[in-house]
């Protein structure tokens, strides 16, 4: 006789009810934790170094973030300092193919107009330059000599070091100003009316040392000499070779399209305006570049670190066959034992990426402190670095993981 029972399935009349399999106990997130940090306690070693290939790879990363960062904002910092606002004008080519040259009336013509805020200029001479009057005249060494307005400093930017600049009385006398490379290939050392260089068949005493000037790099290899002296004793033609212009902020690119034409109303053609920032801002393209480069490197090495816990991983499964196979005796399910090992891949991972980020941090505080940058390091490169090596990390663990989960109890303590 069948009845039926609470289920609504017949049930024989007086047979016993079969036994209720188990449900498995659930692990909660403390015993995923525990459970997979005892498996990573058990062999430290090899732990420890397939953090160490993550952490490499993470601090790459972190690193060169860091760094191209810290160089960027120093960057920044120092061109805010200098100001972006510096035009300069240079002679081009004639229709023929000649070089052309700048009026001599263009320094004065540029600062009549509007929104200028101050303007000066340089011309290069053919005096040649030495430490002595015993130097060969072979050996100049690549320094230029060039006439300099008295009102130069203010428009590039110009700090002197030691010294004096030219005034209204030294710049038509003997008198010199070396920038910081023609000082040192002179070897001059400071600034004094004892301190002479043999500049143009005679001695002219050295009144100032410039610091070197990013903006303008080229008066760091010159020795300049007031615009008078040059005209009188140097044989200058009094045309200026370089005319440097500072506008006001807002009006930078309006003052730009009409210099040229300013500086040389009767052809415009033959005048080139560039502005010197933008060398330093392709500069920091470069840098850019240069980073992306370095980032990849990262991610190959970032990669070695995720097959290096995979291996680690597969290894483990092996070795460990007969706590699997004990566990699943005991009553772990499968899905328990993938967790386990998914659990050690992920805190494998953890660690490598923490250590590598702390490394990262190091190394680009270290390096920006002995480059004297700011140290800056983005939150995102922290945090994706960390990121990045956990999906690392849980994709080469999962193999092993589901590899462990599939292998039978019996099988397991069989191959012990």
């Amino acid at each position: 006789m069948s009845v039926t029972n609470t289920t609504g399935k017949l049930e024989r009349a007086g047979s016993p009810e079969p036994p209720r399999r188990p449900k498995p106990a659930r692990m909660n997130p403390a015993d995923v934790l525990r459970v997979g940090g005892s498996g990573l306690r058990s062999r430290p070693m090899r732990v420890f170094l397939s953090a160490l290939g993550i952490a490499i790879g993470i601090a790459a990363m972190v690193g060169v973030v860091g760094i191209s960062t810290s160089s960027t904002e120093d960057l920044d910092r120092r061109l805010k300092a200098m100001g972006t606002n510096l035009l300069t004008v240079t002679p081009g080519q004639s229709f023929v193919g000649d070089a052309a040259h700048l009026p001599a009336e263009a320094v004065e013509m540029i600062g009549n107009m509007d929104d200028v805020e101050s303007v000066s200029a340089v011309g290069k001479t053919s005096a040649k330059v030495y430490r002595n009057d015993h130097t060969p005249k072979q050996e100049t060494g690549g320094l230029s000599v060039a006439a300099a307005r008295t009102d130069l400093p203010k428009s590039v930017g110009a700090e002197i070091v030691d010294g004096r600049w030219l005034n209204a009385a030294n710049s038509r006398y003997p008198a010199a100003v070396l920038g910081p490379k023609a000082a040192e290939q002179l070897g001059v050392h400071k600034a004094g009316p004892d301190v002479r260089v043999w500049l143009g068949g005679r001695w002219y005493t050295v009144v100032g040392l410039l610091a070197a000037n990013e903006l303008v790099p080229s008066l760091d290899s010159s020795v300049l000499v007031g615009w008078t002296i040059a005209e009188e004793e140097l044989g200058f033609d009094g045309y200026p070779t370089a005319i440097y212009t500072r506008a006001e902020e807002a009006a930078v690119n309006d003052v730009q399209s009409v210099l040229g034409a300013t500086a040389n109303p009767e052809t415009p053609s033959e005048t080139t305006v560039s502005r010197p920032s933008d060398a330093l801002a392709a500069k920091e393209a470069t840098d850019d570049a240069l980073s992306g480069l370095l980032l990849g490197l990262g991610g190959v090495a970032l990669l070695v670190g995720g097959v290096g816990v995979a291996n680690t991983m597969v290894i483990s499964v092996l070795e460990r066959r007969s706590e699997i196979g004990l566990r699943r005796s005991l009553g772990a399910t499968r899905g328990q034992i993938r967790t386990q090992f998914l659990a050690e891949a992920l805190l494998l991972s953890a660690l490598g990426g923490l250590g590598g980020v702390l490394l990262g941090i190091a190394v680009t505080g270290g390096y920006a402190s002995y480059q004297g940058w700011p140290s800056v390091v983005p939150l995102w490169a922290m945090a994706g670095g960390v990121g990045a090596t956990l999906v690392i990390g849980g994709l080469a663990g999962f193999y092993p993981a589901v590899r462990a989960a599939r292998l039978p109890p019996t099988e397991a303590l069989a191959t012990t």
